[in-house]
Formats: C-alpha cells, structure tokens, sequence
C-alpha cells in the first residue's frame, strides 16, 4: 500500500544513516534550548529552515509524549520529562569523567572536579579527592554561583560579553570572601584574561586558602570544565606552569571520549 508523503519523509533516513525525523525533532529540542526554553513555530522555522508544517508534526509528537508543551500563547517550551533525562545524564557525565580526573589528581597531587553550567549556577558533577591529608572537597552536586570560581571564568569565557553581563545581572555578584570580584566590569576584564591564557584562576575568591586552576571542556555537549583546587601554599604560581598543560590535555581527552559515547564508539 502507498505511504503518504508525510510518513515517507519522517520514516526517511538521513544520510548518516539515521532517521530524519529523529534527527530533526532533538534539533528543534536543541534549538529550543538555545533560545531560552520557549519559542514560537515560526521563530523554528527561520532558524531550523524546516517547513512549517514538519515543525508543527514534530512538535505534536514532542508535545503527546511530554517532552515539549504548548504554552496558553500557542508558543512551545521544554516540557518537564526532559528533566529526568537531563539527572540521569548529568551523573553519567560524572561517571565517564572520574577516570580522567583520577588522571589529574595522579599527575598533579590535588583534588580534581568536573562542573557544568545548569542555568546561572555552575553544579559540581564529579570529585576525585587528593591523597594529601590537607585536601579540598567540593561535595557534588553542591550549586556556586560562577563569578566565583575557577570553572565558572572557564566557561563563561566561552560567551559573549553581553549574555555574561545578562546572567550577572540576574544573579548579582555577592562576594564569598575578600578577594572575590563583585563587579561586572571586574569580572569581564578577568574572562579577557582567561582567553589570553587558555584556563582560569580560582585566587581564594570563593574560600580563602584555596586556589583553584580550571579549563574548559573543548566541544562537549553541554558547557562543562575540568579543574584542580588545593591549599593556595601547594597550588602556587609556580607549579601552575606544570599544572596547566596536564588540565588541557586531560581536557581534551575527555571532550574526545565524551564524543566517542555520543556517536557509540568505544573508549580505547
């Protein structure tokens, strides 16, 4: 019997081999995201450059299986079932990462810890501790706000300037000690430095006595940064030379495997 042309396009298969429709409906998901978390058809539309009636199927798919909902404006916004993938998501992160902090803290000697950037909070999703009886602990899970932190420059040097200052904006800048920077002005001139520099420094700005060296995650899927933190005498500007390289190529290597899982290939 004949297929529509509707069912023949969504059953259709991309040309990596996977379905079309599947593929476009986690890109309208992704570009929902991007845009804050809701978004009109026709805004979809223009940055998807999908018809308008393949986005309105989609949507009604997304929308029957509770992933996406459709607002009273007749405007769609991420639907709470994604939450639970995101949880469940967020410790499998952790988990693939501790064997490359468990790297760090070999090649290194202190506390190593992976963060993520979940909305205007940066959320520790992973801790290998050091072996020094003076150590840091970060308990994951534990929410900091990033104008703190070391892995909070590290990621929002990935952005620009004006969506920095828009999430300053909204969570203010309280200082956490002495030395933590409490104005945007202040705060920017640092990413600056962090870009300079390629990784970011945590100079007892969220608690005293601790320094903290951080790198971003290059291409991972969701903002995240790896980084080592331990008493500011062990954690000085001299051992940051040897430190920092260790950071960056771990980094690396982690951005790779985490790609490595997203496509199904297995880690070496």
């Amino acid at each position: 019997m004949p297929t529509s042309s509707a069912s023949t396009t969504d059953s259709a298969r991309s040309a990596g081999g996977g379905v079309q429709s599947l593929e476009r409906a986690f890109d309208l998901l992704e570009r929902m995201a991007d845009a804050g978390g809701e978004v009109g058809l026709s805004e979809l539309s223009a940055t998807s450059g999908l018809p308008l009636p393949t986005i309105h199927r989609l949507m009604r798919t997304l929308v029957v299986c509770g992933y996406v909902r459709q607002q009273t404006n007749r405007r769609y916004a991420l639907g709470p079932r994604l939450i639970r993938l995101g949880e469940s998501a967020s410790r499998l992160l952790g988990t693939w990462a501790r064997p490359y902090l468990a790297r760090l803290v070999e090649e290194t000697g202190e506390t190593a810890n992976m963060a993520l950037l979940d909305g205007d909070e940066i959320v520790y999703v992973a801790q290998v501790p050091s072996k020094h009886s003076m150590r840091m602990f970060t308990e994951v899970g534990r929410r900091v706000l990033p104008h703190s932190t070391g892995v909070g420059k590290a990621l929002l040097a990935g952005f620009p300037d004006h969506e920095v200052r828009a999430l300053l904006a909204r969570t203010g800048m309280p200082a956490a000690t002495e030395k933590t920077i409490t104005t945007p002005d202040g705060f920017l001139a640092a990413l600056a430095d962090v870009r300079r520099a390629g990784y970011a420094v945590d100079d007892n700005e969220q608690e005293m006595g601790v320094r903290c060296l951080a790198v971003s995650v290059p291409d991972s899927p969701t903002a995240a940064a790896v980084s080592i933190s331990g008493p500011a005498g062990r954690v000085t500007e001299s051992v940051t030379e040897r430190i920092v390289p260790v950071l960056q190529q771990v980094a690396v290597e982690l951005s790779q495997a985490l790609a490595d899982q997203g496509t199904g290939t297995p880690n070496p």
